[in-house]
């Protein structure tokens, strides 16, 4: 297995894992968030799900585009938990606001390291 392949491999174990307790815990997370709505808990679940299988899908294929596209994909993921911890528009905890900061510092690292892992496979990409 290539270096891309073990950061994709990482990163759709992640959002699968992710989006099974997001979809299966909604209630619990919603209380630990301190929101009385689930369901975005429950929608951001089945979405990570679907982007996973996505991404299982891209582990064995490699094709360049799709992968920048799951990179693009992390990173907007960051920016929009970077946004929700400075903006604080749902009134989440501050127990919250440490899970979003924790799990987009971990999907950063991913996002580099499927960058590196993609620039390992494929010499030919120039460096960013």
């Amino acid at each position: 297995m290539n270096p891309l392949q073990k950061s994709l491999q990482l990163n759709a174990l992640f959002s699968s894992t992710s989006g099974i307790l997001m979809v299966f815990l909604n209630q619990q997370i919603a209380t630990l968030f301190g929101i009385n709505n689930n369901t975005p808990f429950w929608v951001i679940g089945l979405s990570l799900l679907y982007f996973a299988m996505t991404i299982w899908f891209e582990i064995k294929k490699q094709r360049t585009p799709a992968v920048v596209w799951i990179i693009i994909q992390d990173f907007i993921w960051v920016i929009g938990s970077i946004l929700l911890i400075i903006f604080k528009p749902f009134g989440i905890t501050e127990t919250g606001n440490i899970i979003i900061g924790i799990i987009a510092f971990f999907v950063l690292c991913m996002g580099i390291n499927q960058i590196l892992g993609l620039r390992k496979t494929y010499k030919s990409i120039p460096h960013v």
